[in-house]
């Protein structure tokens, strides 16, 4: 019997192929992964015989499918049933990460060509099986919204265009506290993606000087996310502090490369935004394992910090590719998760 997912080894490399392993697809439990392929085996159906219908999900869930055919990255040539069928292979990831979170949906009813509208607003026709709860916004208004945390609720989501849905840093029940804060890195027009690498290590390296621990993640498009897990008596404030004075620290100390100046037209075009202001109640960033609505299907992809090397091309992480790496890396983002930063630490900056 396996008591323990952390192998314990004098060597470090050997220690982290070992904990890959405990922590990879692979030993998900056969229930799950025959869930999981009886989900696509009806997609599949659906699609090539061109027909809309239901899929029956586990706990008797069922969700309405249309158009699974329609091309939603065309030069990809990636359909509506392909961006279902990743989300079905990464929900066992992506739904505890967003499992009770307020979902801002950005749709894109005719795909990444078409056009798109923000949604905020649960629709008045959610299907059951679709949660959806009545919480205050950052207006201070009572607003429903769709709330993440199942298979349903992701497909249904999709369903309508909607694959980007990205979460809230707070759960319903304690909005008040946030769990994450978020760092963005947000390049400016002349900016390489080496230099966004660079700059997300000089993060890395204030996180160290602070005694605190993040996970870096590609953001799905040219930029880069990295997250701090908070403990649970964090506020709004904290989230909000701590993220400005790693921000602020890494601009101060390379003034020529990275700013914190949120007007666009003060930034220089080879800058990186280092941006902390997406904390407050209602901001969002992509989540892990996210779809983004970039042409080439690309996925917010959790990174080992060994990974950021002036090689990295956040192009190579999509719905084709991502499934594979989860099996070969394991889930990187929930391990990292799982350890909030001290109490003592956060609340003194």
């Amino acid at each position: 019997m396996v008591r323990s997912r952390q192998w314990r080894a004098t060597d470090n490399g050997l220690a982290r192929h070992f904990n890959h392993f405990l922590n990879s697809p692979a030993l998900v439990p056969a229930s799950k992964s025959a869930a999981t392929d009886r989900i696509i085996a009806q997609l599949d159906a659906l699609q090539e015989a061109g027909e809309d219908g239901e899929v029956a999900l586990p706990g008797r869930a069922r969700v309405h499918v249309s158009s699974l055919a329609k091309v939603w990255f065309p030069k990809a040539k990636l359909t509506k049933g392909d961006v279902m069928r990743y989300y079905a292979r990464v929900s066992p990831y992506l739904l505890p990460i967003i499992k009770d979170r307020p979902l801002s949906l950005k749709r894109f009813p005719n795909g990444v060509g078409g056009e798109f509208f923000f949604q905020q607003k649960a629709p008045q026709n959610a299907p059951a099986g679709v949660r959806v709860e009545t919480i205050e916004n950052e207006k201070g208004e009572e607003q429903e919204r769709i709330i993440g945390g199942s298979l349903a609720t992701l497909l249904y989501c999709t369903q309508i265009g909607a694959f980007e849905c990205n979460p809230w840093n707070t759960r319903v029940q304690s909005l008040e506290h946030p769990d994450f804060t978020v760092i963005d890195l947000d390049p400016g027009p002349k900016a390489s993606y080496k230099r966004v690498v660079e700059i997300a290590l000089w993060v890395k390296e204030a996180l160290d000087h602070l005694g605190l621990h993040g996970i870096a993640k590609t953001s799905g498009a040219t930029g880069m996310h990295i997250v701090l897990p908070l403990p649970r008596s964090a506020t709004e404030a904290t989230a909000e502090r701590v993220a400005q004075v790693v921000a602020t620290a890494v601009a101060g100390a390379h003034p020529k490369v990275a700013t914190v100046e949120r007007s666009i037209s003060a930034r220089g075009e080879s800058q990186v935004y280092v941006d902390f202001g997406q904390n407050s109640r209602g901001k969002t960033v992509a989540a892990a394992y996210g779809v983004r609505a970039k042409e080439g299907a690309p996925v917010s992809t959790p990174l080992e910090w060994d990974e950021l090397t002036p090689d990295l091309d956040p192009r190579e992480f999509t719905i084709e590719t991502v499934p594979d790496r989860i099996a070969r890396l394991g889930d990187l983002y929930g391990a990292a998760m799982k350890k909030p930063n001290p109490a003592r630490l956060v609340t003194d900056l």
